[in-house]
């Protein structure tokens, strides 16, 4: 019970300190999540309400099943352009069926984040290598971005991938509403200064560092009050401005998503797509928070609690969710200490809906996409190539393939790139694995690379240190490799296959190991093995390799090296 429902264990030591403290959290983040939900539900392609929506239940779920103290759970920016992208292809925005189609993906998403969950496989985030995943992040919020300029610009542009949407806005420029244009660059600017400076700004003049820090995070709140009474006060909705309009005064209400085969068949492989997304996005975040206050978290049970979490959007009126950076780190930086601080925002939000959604109407698109571009653009990361330039030019290349596919052909597709980039990119790493031929280092019992130390060396002896798990992708090039070196020279009577850092050897890279044993054998070389692991020692004595080998398994590479060297004055220093 303790496994599945982490509540019963911080539950039982829930104090009124860390009630207090939650409580605080939780004004703070409600303050931030309020203009934030309405403008990812936008992003989204759904009625504002929908981000609400999307922050209740979901929030009070994960609060029951997560294990983070400090994830908060609710629309994320990514996930929300994912959801725009996929629910696009089956539905017209604005149509009932589009509104279903986000419920469905909410639902498959969260039965498939519960079925990992259940089955312990969250070690699937490891299939997504960080600099696919920062690629995608980074493509995906000049996407986000670029989204918003129509409603910056108040035309009617679209499109789903970078050309489309820069072609869209292009066409349409001279329909740029000058009135809409000017509210949304001032609150655009006024989100950056407040973002930027304004805490700073606050603590020159004196005022405490937790109330300089509610208003910072209040700045979409103000900017939202300024220009809802700008349009409300001037009329300029009459002047082309879109509002919110209508927005239901009411609790999340219960809704059923679309079950239908074709609609499921249409969403499935995007839910997956989105689930894995989130997930990685998601346990990220909640393990560097945890690790500040060396608490543990885990993975599979991360992932109950984010499928239940979007069950619980799928069947109250919302769309997918997932743990976001923004607001998790706020909700850490405001001292919540439990996922109570969750649920109190859930019930803020609730709140809310019921009776702050009517003070909305007159609120500007152009507001509320500030607000998603001020946000976004922090999650733009270019220096991601820099480094990986330097340090790696396979993991750039993976990079600027997933930024390029994200940009040009859509996030579903950057997403999948990404995937197959990740997993290709392992594959060709260990396909190629570094083996060192090593010596002697004087004096010691030492050996190291005969290319990078000075070490001694036999004619008739070589050893091969093996830095990579043997399986079928690599076994083959280890055969190259030594069928390539005894045949170099006439003068090697035995070969030493250093297993140090072995933790695998599969059956295809046993049979690989027969095949070796079999051709030295036929060329009078004996094959020896070293510092076998014990678990790996265990697999080859159930097989035939350690009867049928022709030489002997040393427990230590000295021992191998004192028994096997030639006894004669031919052994030479190697640089």
């Amino acid at each position: 019970m303790l496994r599945y429902f982490p509540i019963l264990d911080w539950g039982r030591r829930y104090t009124r300190t860390a009630l207090a403290n939650d409580l605080v959290a939780a004004v703070i983040v409600t303050i931030m999540l309020i203009p934030q939900s309405l403008a990812y539900a936008l992003l989204a392609g759904l009625p504002p309400e929908a981000g609400i929506y999307a922050s209740i239940a979901p929030i009070i779920l994960y609060a029951v099943f997560g294990t983070s103290r400090a994830l908060a759970v609710g629309p994320v920016a990514v996930v929300s352009l994912m959801t725009a992208a996929a629910v696009g292809e089956v539905a017209s925005q604005g149509t009932a069926g589009y509104a279903v189609a986000a419920l469905t993906l909410a639902f498959l998403s969260g039965g498939f984040l519960l079925l990992l969950g259940v089955l312990r496989l969250g070690f699937i985030a490891n299939f997504l290598s960080h600099p696919v995943i920062a690629g995608f992040i980074t493509a995906s919020g000049i996407l986000i971005a670029t989204s918003q300029l129509k409603h910056i610009l108040g035309v009617p542009a679209g499109g789903h991938t970078l050309p489309q949407m820069l072609g869209g806005l292009w066409s349409h420029l001279d329909d740029t509403n000058l009135v809409t244009l000017a509210i949304g660059l001032s609150a655009t600017a006024f989100l950056f200064w407040v973002r930027k400076s304004l805490k700073a700004f606050l603590k020159r003049l004196g005022v405490p560092s937790l109330p300089a820090d509610i208003l910072t995070k209040a700045g979409p709140v103000a900017a939202v009050v300024a220009t809802t009474l700008a349009v409300q006060i001037f009329d300029l909705a009459e002047q082309g401005v879109k509002i919110v309009g209508d927005v239901p005064q009411s609790l999340p209400p219960l809704t059923m998503p679309g079950l239908s085969p074709e609609l499921v068949g249409s969403l499935l492989v995007p839910a997956i797509l989105i689930s894995v997304i989130g997930f990685v996005e998601s346990i990220s975040v909640a393990q560097t928070l945890a690790a500040k206050k060396r608490q543990r978290i885990d993975p599979d049970q991360e992932l109950i609690g984010l499928g239940a979490a979007n069950l619980g959007a799928a069947f109250t009126g919302g769309y997918p969710v997932t743990g976001g950076f923004a607001r998790s780190v706020v909700n850490y930086d405001a001292g919540a200490e439990t996922p109570a601080a969750g649920a109190f925002t859930a019930i803020g939000l609730a709140i809310a809906a019921v009776a702050l959604t009517p003070l909305v109407y007159f609120l500007p698109n152009a507001t509320l996409a500030a607000t998603i571009i001020v946000a976004v653009l922090g999650l733009v990361d270019l220096s991601i190539l820099k480094k990986t330039w330097k340090y790696s030019r396979a993991d750039f290349s993976a990079v600027v393939a997933t930024i390029a596919v994200t940009l040009l052909v859509g996030v579903e597709a950057g997403v999948a790139s990404g995937v197959i980039l990740s997993v290709m990119l392992h594959l060709y790493k260990t396909s190629r694995p570094h083996v060192a031929e090593v010596g002697l280092v004087p004096g010691t019992q030492h050996f190291r690379n005969i290319h990078r130390h000075k070490v001694v060396t036999d004619p008739t002896l070589v050893t091969l240190r093996v830095d990579e798990s043997l399986y079928f992708v690599n076994a083959r090039f280890l055969e190259d490799l030594i069928q390539s070196r005894v045949t170099e020279g006439c003068d090697i009577r035995n070969v030493i296959l250093m297993f140090s850092a072995v933790n695998e050897v599969d059956y295809s890279a046993l049979e690989s190991l027969e095949a070796i044993n079999h051709r030295l054998s036929d060329m009078g070389v004996g094959l020896h093995l070293s510092e076998v692991k014990g678990p790996v020692m265990d697999r080859l004595t159930r097989s035939h390799l350690t009867t049928t080998l022709n030489g002997q398994v040393f427990l230590s590479q000295f021992e191998a090296w004192e028994h096997l060297r030639r006894k004669s004055p031919n052994q030479t220093a190697v640089q």
